[in-house]
């Protein structure tokens, strides 16, 4: 996985990609990072549960 600075509209934003050919990476900026932050259980809880 790669992890990538950018920004938008003079804004932070982090870009997760697979890898460098990614034609769908996954952008937030710093509101939706920290809701990540704060519900980083659940979110391993989900993934455990539905990954097969």
């Amino acid at each position: 996985m790669i992890a990538e600075r950018s920004e938008f509209k003079g804004r932070p934003m982090l870009v997760l990609k697979n890898d460098e050919e990614d034609k769908y990476p996954f952008s937030f900026g710093l509101s939706k990072a920290k809701k990540i932050m704060d519900h980083i259980e659940e979110i391993k809880k989900f993934v455990e549960e539905n990954q097969k």
